[in-house]
C-alpha cells in the first residue's frame, strides 16, 4: 500500500491529478464554513445546539458535511441538488426516447444530457434554497432566537446558495476532467468524512458523563469494522459471463478468435437506491415541515425513522429500486445485439435474443442478494443503535458506509489502472 502510494507520486501527471483534486476539495471545504449573508454566527451556534437533526435536513446535512445545520454556510444545499438532477435524467433515459437516443449517440449526447442536468440542478437547487431559507427562519424562532429575515436578506440568501450548488457542481466537474476519481463522488465522501472528528468527540464526551460501558463501544467500533468488509465484499463481487469471438478473415489479416468475459456486478446499483427509497420515505415529511397541515404531519408521525413500518417499507423500497435502477442502467437486449453484430457469443447460448434472456436471467439472480444486502445495511443498524445516544454511530450509520467504503474503492481503482498503464504496481493485489 504505501509503495503503491509512493509510486503514484513519481508520475508527475498522476502526482499532478491527485495534488489537483486535495486542492479542489480543499476550496470545497472552505466554502462548507462561510456562512450566509444576514445570519450570525453566534445564532447558527445556538442553532445546531438546539435544532434536533432528522428527517431530510439531517440526510442532507451528511451531505454537506455539516454546512447546513452547523454553519448555515454557502454549501448549505452541497450536492444533494445536482444528485436528484442526475437520478432524474437517467429515469427519463428509460422513458423518454429523445434522451434515450441522446445516451446513444456517444460523447455528444452525453454533453447534451450533462446540460439539462445542469439546467435541472440549477431549478431544484433555487427551489430548496427558498424552502431551506422559510424553513430556517422558523427553526430560529422556535429556538427563540430572534431574527426576522426581510425579502432583501431572503433573497440574498437564495442567490448566495444557489450559486454555492452551482459551484460545488462545477468543482466536482473540475475534478472528474483535471484530477482523479469521480467529482461528486468525492465531494461527497469527503462531506461525510469530515463528520468524523467531530462524531468522536461528542462521542467521548457522552462516554464520559454517562454509565456507557467502554465495552459496548468497541464493540460497537468491531460490529462497523465487519460491515465494511461486507460492504468490500460485496462491492467487488462479480459473476463474470465468458464471450467468444468467432474469427474473421479481413483481406490478409485475421480479426477475433479471442475470449473475453462480461462483468455482471452484485451491487450494480450502487448506493442510488437507498437514496431513492429515502426521498420518497422522506416526502411527508418535507410537507409536515413546510406545510404543517394535520393529514401531513400524521404521515409523518407515522413514517417515523425508528418505526417498524418505515423500516419494512424502506427496506422494501431499496430492494424494489435496486432492481428498477440496475435495468436503467444494464440492457441485455443491447448487449446481446452488440456481441452479435461484432461476432461474439456465450458458449452454449444462441446469439440475439437468446443470450439477451440468459444474460437478464443471471443478473436477476445476483441481484437479488445484493438488494438483500443493501436493505440490510441501511435498516439494520438503525435497530441495533436505537435508543444508544451515541453519535458516531448516528452520523456514521449504514448509508455512510455504504459511500465511504464504495468511493474509495472507485477511486482506488482508477490510480491502480494509471498505475498499471505505466508498469507500477498497484494497491489491489
Amino acid at each position: 500500500m504505501i509503495g503503491a502510494v509512493k509510486n503514484a507520486f513519481k508520475i508527475p501527471d498522476l502526482r499532478k491529478r491527485i495534488l489537483f483534486t486535495f486542492g479542489i476539495l480543499a476550496v470545497y471545504r472552505l466554502g462548507a464554513y462561510v456562512p450566509v449573508p444576514g445570519v450570525s454566527v453566534e445564532a447558527i451556534g445556538q442553532l445546531a445546539e438546539q435544532a434536533a437533526r432528522g428527517g431530510l435536513l439531517g440526510f442532507l446535512d451528511l451531505f454537506s458535511g455539516g454546512a447546513l445545520f452547523e454553519h448555515f454556510a454557502v454549501f448549505a444545499l452541497g450536492i444533494m441538488p445536482y444528485i436528484t438532477a442526475a437520478i432524474i435524467m437517467e429515469l427519463l433515459t428509460a422513458v423518454i426516447p429523445t434522451v434515450q437516443q441522446w445516451a446513444k449517440e456517444g460523447e455528444v449526447g452525453r454533453r447534451k444530457i450533462t446540460q439539462w442536468t445542469r439546467y435541472m440542478t440549477l431549478g431544484l437547487s433555487l427551489v430548496q434554497s427558498v424552502g431551506l431559507t422559510f424553513y430556517m427562519q422558523g427553526v430560529l424562532r422556535q429556538a427563540r432566537i430572534p431574527i426576522i429575515f426581510s425579502w432583501q436578506t431572503r433573497a440574498l440568501i437564495v442567490i448566495t446558495l444557489v450559486a454555492g450548488t452551482v459551484l460545488i457542481m462545477w468543482l466536482g466537474e473540475l475534478i472528474t476532467q483535471k484530477g482523479i476519481g469521480n467529482g461528486m463522488s468525492l465531494i461527497i465522501f469527503v462531506s461525510i468524512i469530515s463528520r468524523f472528528p467531530h462524531a468522536l468527540i461528542q462521542t467521548y464526551k457522552v462516554q464520559t458523563s454517562s454509565a456507557m460501558a467502554m465495552g459496548m463501544i468497541l464493540l460497537l467500533i468491531s460490529i462497523v469494522l465487519l460491515v465494511i468488509a461486507a460492504i468490500v465484499l460485496v462491492e467487488s463481487g462479480q459473476r463474470r459471463v465468458s464471450v467468444q469471438y468467432a474469427k474473421r478473415i479481413v483481406g490478409r489479416k485475421m480479426y477475433g478468435g479471442q475470449s473475453t468475459y462480461i462483468p455482471l456486478k452484485v451491487n450494480s446499483a450502487g448506493v442510488i437506491p437507498i437514496i431513492f427509497a429515502s426521498s420518497v420515505l422522506l416526502f411527508p415529511m418535507t410537507l409536515a415541515q413546510f406545510f404543517p397541515g394535520k393529514i401531513f404531519t400524521s404521515a409523518a408521525n407515522f413514517l417515523t425513522p425508528t418505526s417498524p413500518v418505515y423500516l419494512s417499507l424502506f427496506a422494501l423500497l431499496i430492494i424494489f429500486f435496486t432492481y428498477f435502477y440496475t435495468a436503467i442502467i444494464f440492457n441485455p437486449i443491447d448487449i446481446a445485439d452488440n456481441m452479435r453484430k461484432y461476432g461474439g457469443f456465450i458458449p452454449g447460448v444462441r446469439p440475439g435474443r437468446p443470450t439477451a434472456a440468459h444474460l437478464d436471467h443471471i443478473l436477476s439472480r445476483i441481484t437479488l442478494p445484493g438488494s438483500v444486502f443493501l436493505a440490510a445495511v441501511a435498516v439494520l443498524p438503525t435497530l441495533f443503535i436505537a435508543g444508544l445516544n451515541i453519535p458516531f454511530f448516528r452520523d456514521f450509520g449504514g448509508i455512510a458506509l455504504l459511500i465511504i467504503v464504495g468511493v474509495a474503492l472507485e477511486t482506488m481503482v482508477q490510480i491502480e489502472s494509471q498505475l498499471l498503464m505505466r508498469h507500477y504496481e498497484g494497491f489491489l493485489k
